[in-house]
Protein backbone atom coordinates (compact mmCIF):
# COMPACT_ATOMS: atom_id res chain seq x y z
CA UNK A 1 0.00 0.00 0.00
CA UNK A 2 0.88 3.48 -1.00
CA UNK A 3 1.27 6.42 0.81
CA UNK A 4 0.09 9.59 -0.46
CA UNK A 5 -0.83 13.05 1.21
CA UNK A 6 -3.58 16.03 0.80
CA UNK A 7 -3.86 19.33 1.00
CA UNK A 8 -7.10 21.75 0.97
CA UNK A 9 -4.78 24.41 -0.97
CA UNK A 10 -5.30 28.77 -0.69
CA UNK A 11 -3.91 31.51 -1.37
CA UNK A 12 -2.36 31.89 2.23
CA UNK A 13 -1.19 28.31 3.05
CA UNK A 14 1.80 26.65 2.50
CA UNK A 15 2.26 26.76 -1.54
CA UNK A 16 1.45 23.73 -3.07
CA UNK A 17 4.73 23.08 -5.18
CA UNK A 18 6.39 23.53 -1.81
CA UNK A 19 4.28 20.78 -0.10
CA UNK A 20 4.65 18.81 -3.22
CA UNK A 21 8.79 19.34 -2.98
CA UNK A 22 8.67 18.24 0.29
CA UNK A 23 6.48 15.12 0.21
CA UNK A 24 9.12 14.17 -2.59
CA UNK A 25 11.46 14.86 -0.68
CA UNK A 26 10.27 12.30 2.18
CA UNK A 27 9.54 9.65 -0.72
CA UNK A 28 5.73 9.89 -0.38
CA UNK A 29 3.80 8.24 -3.58
CA UNK A 30 1.48 11.22 -4.19
CA UNK A 31 -0.11 14.32 -3.64
CA UNK A 32 -3.64 15.90 -4.24
CA UNK A 33 -5.42 18.95 -4.32
CA UNK A 34 -9.11 19.92 -4.53
CA UNK A 35 -11.34 21.96 -6.85
CA UNK A 36 -13.60 24.96 -6.55
CA UNK A 37 -14.07 27.06 -9.13
CA UNK A 38 -15.61 29.79 -6.88
CA UNK A 39 -17.97 29.59 -3.66
CA UNK A 40 -21.41 31.43 -3.57
CA UNK A 41 -22.09 33.13 -0.61
CA UNK A 42 -25.54 31.19 -0.77
CA UNK A 43 -25.77 28.54 2.11
CA UNK A 44 -28.31 26.74 0.35
CA UNK A 45 -25.92 23.44 0.08
CA UNK A 46 -24.77 22.94 3.60
CA UNK A 47 -21.28 22.53 4.48
CA UNK A 48 -19.71 18.95 3.51
CA UNK A 49 -18.15 18.85 6.92
CA UNK A 50 -21.60 18.84 8.53
CA UNK A 51 -20.75 21.84 10.64
CA UNK A 52 -22.61 24.85 10.98
CA UNK A 53 -20.33 27.58 8.77
CA UNK A 54 -18.34 26.77 5.52
CA UNK A 55 -14.51 26.88 6.29
CA UNK A 56 -13.26 29.69 4.71
CA UNK A 57 -10.12 27.05 2.91
CA UNK A 58 -13.44 26.51 0.23
CA UNK A 59 -13.99 29.70 -0.38
CA UNK A 60 -10.07 30.51 -1.36
CA UNK A 61 -8.89 27.39 -3.34
CA UNK A 62 -6.49 27.92 -5.87
CA UNK A 63 -6.98 26.48 -9.71
CA UNK A 64 -5.56 23.11 -9.30
CA UNK A 65 -4.45 21.92 -12.90
CA UNK A 66 -2.71 25.11 -12.49
CA UNK A 67 -0.90 24.67 -9.20
CA UNK A 68 -0.06 20.96 -10.08
CA UNK A 69 1.66 21.65 -13.55
CA UNK A 70 3.77 24.55 -10.95
CA UNK A 71 4.14 21.49 -8.59
CA UNK A 72 5.54 18.96 -11.30
CA UNK A 73 8.02 22.29 -12.25
CA UNK A 74 10.10 21.07 -8.53
CA UNK A 75 9.47 17.73 -8.70
CA UNK A 76 10.02 14.62 -10.67
CA UNK A 77 9.05 11.15 -9.30
CA UNK A 78 5.87 11.70 -7.19
CA UNK A 79 2.04 11.59 -8.34
CA UNK A 80 0.13 15.04 -8.55
CA UNK A 81 -3.29 14.86 -8.66
CA UNK A 82 -6.90 16.16 -7.87
CA UNK A 83 -8.78 15.18 -5.02
CA UNK A 84 -11.42 16.35 -6.44
CA UNK A 85 -11.70 17.65 -9.74
CA UNK A 86 -14.98 18.78 -11.12
CA UNK A 87 -15.46 17.95 -14.84
CA UNK A 88 -19.02 18.71 -15.29
CA UNK A 89 -18.05 22.22 -14.54
CA UNK A 90 -15.44 22.77 -17.30
CA UNK A 91 -15.88 22.57 -21.39
CA UNK A 92 -15.04 19.24 -22.18
CA UNK A 93 -12.72 19.81 -25.47
CA UNK A 94 -10.61 23.10 -23.74
CA UNK A 95 -10.58 20.91 -21.03
CA UNK A 96 -9.36 18.00 -22.48
CA UNK A 97 -6.53 19.89 -24.03
CA UNK A 98 -5.52 21.05 -20.69
CA UNK A 99 -5.34 18.05 -18.95
CA UNK A 100 -3.44 16.08 -21.87
CA UNK A 101 -0.89 19.24 -21.94
CA UNK A 102 -0.68 18.29 -18.22
CA UNK A 103 0.11 15.02 -18.25
CA UNK A 104 3.05 15.53 -20.49
CA UNK A 105 4.17 18.34 -18.44
CA UNK A 106 4.18 16.25 -15.60
CA UNK A 107 5.54 13.14 -17.35
CA UNK A 108 2.72 11.14 -17.51
CA UNK A 109 2.56 11.30 -13.47
CA UNK A 110 -0.74 12.93 -12.88
CA UNK A 111 -3.85 11.71 -11.76
CA UNK A 112 -7.15 12.55 -12.11
CA UNK A 113 -9.42 12.08 -9.21
CA UNK A 114 -13.19 13.51 -9.58
CA UNK A 115 -16.43 13.80 -8.22
CA UNK A 116 -19.91 14.80 -9.15
CA UNK A 117 -19.93 17.75 -7.22
CA UNK A 118 -21.42 18.68 -3.80
CA UNK A 119 -22.22 22.28 -4.07
CA UNK A 120 -25.29 22.81 -5.35
CA UNK A 121 -25.45 26.88 -5.87
CA UNK A 122 -21.57 26.37 -7.70
CA UNK A 123 -22.77 23.62 -10.17
CA UNK A 124 -26.24 26.01 -10.76
CA UNK A 125 -23.75 29.06 -11.53
CA UNK A 126 -22.06 26.55 -14.33
CA UNK A 127 -25.64 26.13 -15.82
CA UNK A 128 -25.91 22.29 -14.92
CA UNK A 129 -28.81 20.89 -13.98
CA UNK A 130 -27.56 19.19 -10.74
CA UNK A 131 -30.46 16.52 -11.05
CA UNK A 132 -28.39 15.10 -14.33
CA UNK A 133 -24.79 15.71 -12.97
CA UNK A 134 -23.96 12.41 -12.76
CA UNK A 135 -24.99 12.16 -16.25
CA UNK A 136 -23.33 14.97 -17.22
CA UNK A 137 -20.16 13.98 -15.74
CA UNK A 138 -20.32 10.84 -17.01
CA UNK A 139 -20.17 12.12 -21.09
CA UNK A 140 -17.67 14.81 -20.22
CA UNK A 141 -15.19 12.15 -19.16
CA UNK A 142 -16.18 9.57 -22.36
CA UNK A 143 -16.41 12.63 -24.45
CA UNK A 144 -12.38 13.42 -23.45
CA UNK A 145 -11.03 10.02 -23.37
CA UNK A 146 -12.36 9.70 -26.87
CA UNK A 147 -10.35 12.85 -27.84
CA UNK A 148 -7.12 11.54 -25.46
CA UNK A 149 -7.07 8.36 -27.31
CA UNK A 150 -8.01 8.47 -31.06
CA UNK A 151 -6.14 9.90 -33.95
CA UNK A 152 -9.47 11.43 -34.98
CA UNK A 153 -12.17 11.36 -32.55
CA UNK A 154 -15.89 12.08 -32.57
CA UNK A 155 -18.81 12.23 -29.65
CA UNK A 156 -22.21 13.03 -29.71
CA UNK A 157 -23.84 13.03 -26.59
CA UNK A 158 -26.98 14.64 -24.75
CA UNK A 159 -24.34 16.72 -23.22
CA UNK A 160 -21.49 17.29 -25.19
CA UNK A 161 -21.60 16.61 -29.34
CA UNK A 162 -18.90 17.54 -31.51
CA UNK A 163 -17.68 16.50 -35.24
CA UNK A 164 -14.65 14.26 -36.42
CA UNK A 165 -11.46 16.24 -34.82
CA UNK A 166 -8.15 16.56 -34.43
CA UNK A 167 -6.58 17.15 -30.82
CA UNK A 168 -3.35 16.64 -29.81
CA UNK A 169 -0.98 16.81 -27.41
CA UNK A 170 -1.95 13.17 -26.14
CA UNK A 171 -1.30 12.43 -22.74
CA UNK A 172 1.77 10.21 -21.63
CA UNK A 173 -0.79 7.94 -19.75
CA UNK A 174 -2.62 5.65 -22.57
CA UNK A 175 -6.01 5.31 -23.08
CA UNK A 176 -6.33 7.84 -20.90
CA UNK A 177 -4.56 9.43 -17.14
CA UNK A 178 -5.28 7.34 -14.51
CA UNK A 179 -9.30 8.39 -13.04
CA UNK A 180 -10.50 7.90 -9.69
CA UNK A 181 -13.96 8.60 -8.93
CA UNK A 182 -14.90 9.73 -5.62
CA UNK A 183 -18.28 9.39 -4.16
CA UNK A 184 -20.57 6.66 -1.50
CA UNK A 185 -20.64 3.17 -2.62
CA UNK A 186 -23.32 1.93 -5.18
CA UNK A 187 -24.21 0.35 -8.38
CA UNK A 188 -24.58 3.77 -10.30
CA UNK A 189 -21.06 5.08 -9.00
CA UNK A 190 -19.25 1.56 -9.61
CA UNK A 191 -20.75 1.39 -12.78
CA UNK A 192 -18.91 4.53 -13.53
CA UNK A 193 -15.60 3.67 -12.56
CA UNK A 194 -15.94 0.00 -14.15
CA UNK A 195 -16.98 2.38 -17.34
CA UNK A 196 -14.81 5.16 -17.81
CA UNK A 197 -12.28 5.23 -14.51
CA UNK A 198 -9.41 3.54 -12.57
CA UNK A 199 -10.43 2.93 -9.15
CA UNK A 200 -12.64 4.60 -6.42
CA UNK A 201 -11.40 7.75 -4.22
CA UNK A 202 -13.71 7.48 -0.96
CA UNK A 203 -13.36 9.79 1.75
CA UNK A 204 -12.23 7.80 4.65
CA UNK A 205 -13.28 4.17 4.79
CA UNK A 206 -16.23 3.87 6.32
CA UNK A 207 -18.05 0.99 4.55
CA UNK A 208 -15.31 -0.04 2.28
CA UNK A 209 -14.50 -3.72 3.57
CA UNK A 210 -18.34 -4.11 2.37
CA UNK A 211 -18.25 -2.12 -0.32
CA UNK A 212 -15.07 -3.24 -2.56
CA UNK A 213 -16.49 -7.01 -3.43
CA UNK A 214 -19.56 -4.77 -5.35
CA UNK A 215 -17.17 -2.47 -7.08
CA UNK A 216 -15.25 -6.17 -8.29
CA UNK A 217 -18.30 -7.36 -9.80
CA UNK A 218 -18.35 -3.93 -11.45
CA UNK A 219 -15.45 -4.43 -13.26
CA UNK A 220 -16.34 -7.89 -14.01
CA UNK A 221 -19.85 -6.96 -15.44
CA UNK A 222 -17.37 -4.57 -18.10
CA UNK A 223 -15.11 -7.19 -18.76
CA UNK A 224 -12.18 -5.53 -16.77
CA UNK A 225 -10.14 -7.21 -14.44
CA UNK A 226 -10.58 -6.16 -11.01
CA UNK A 227 -7.23 -6.64 -9.44
CA UNK A 228 -6.33 -3.84 -11.54
CA UNK A 229 -8.44 -1.66 -9.39
CA UNK A 230 -7.59 1.13 -7.44
CA UNK A 231 -8.71 2.03 -4.48
CA UNK A 232 -7.44 5.37 -2.48
CA UNK A 233 -9.42 6.52 0.45
CA UNK A 234 -8.95 10.16 0.94
CA UNK A 235 -8.31 12.97 3.85
CA UNK A 236 -7.26 9.97 6.59
CA UNK A 237 -5.86 11.52 9.78
CA UNK A 238 -3.34 7.65 10.30
CA UNK A 239 -2.67 5.31 13.06
CA UNK A 240 -0.73 1.88 12.87
CA UNK A 241 -4.30 0.28 13.31
CA UNK A 242 -5.96 2.55 10.09
CA UNK A 243 -3.50 1.60 8.27
CA UNK A 244 -3.01 -1.91 8.73
CA UNK A 245 -6.98 -2.17 8.42
CA UNK A 246 -6.19 -0.39 5.28
CA UNK A 247 -3.91 -2.76 3.94
CA UNK A 248 -5.93 -5.85 4.90
CA UNK A 249 -8.61 -4.76 2.97
CA UNK A 250 -6.68 -4.45 -0.02
CA UNK A 251 -6.34 -0.32 -0.53
CA UNK A 252 -3.51 0.71 -2.82
CA UNK A 253 -3.05 3.80 -1.98
CA UNK A 254 -3.91 5.55 1.44
CA UNK A 255 -3.95 9.88 1.25
CA UNK A 256 -3.17 11.76 4.54
CA UNK A 257 -4.70 15.28 5.19
CA UNK A 258 -2.37 17.55 6.11
CA UNK A 259 -3.43 20.48 7.53
CA UNK A 260 -4.89 24.03 5.96
CA UNK A 261 -1.96 26.26 7.52
CA UNK A 262 1.41 27.92 6.67
CA UNK A 263 4.82 25.88 6.39
CA UNK A 264 5.35 26.45 9.85
CA UNK A 265 2.00 24.42 10.81
CA UNK A 266 2.02 21.95 7.80
CA UNK A 267 6.01 20.58 8.04
CA UNK A 268 5.75 19.06 11.24
CA UNK A 269 2.41 17.57 10.09
CA UNK A 270 3.93 16.12 7.11
CA UNK A 271 7.25 15.12 9.16
CA UNK A 272 4.84 12.97 11.36
CA UNK A 273 3.32 11.31 9.09
CA UNK A 274 6.89 10.11 7.24
CA UNK A 275 7.23 7.62 9.68
CA UNK A 276 4.41 5.57 8.35
CA UNK A 277 6.25 5.14 5.28
CA UNK A 278 8.80 2.74 7.01
CA UNK A 279 5.82 0.49 7.89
Amino acid sequence: MKLGVTIHATDEAMPVRDVAREAEARDFHSFYIPEHTHIPTSRRTPPPTGTEELEEQYLRSPDPYVALAAAASVTERILLGTGIGLPAQHDPITFAKQLATLDCETDGRFVFGIGYGWNIEEMENHGIDTKRRRARVREHMLAMQALWSNEVAEYHGEFVDFAPSWQWPKPVQQPRPRVLVGGGAGPKLFDHIAEFGDGWMPIGGAGMGEALPRLREAFEARSRDPDSIHVVPMGVLPSDEKLAYYEELGVTECVLRLPTATRDEVMPVLDDFARYLSR
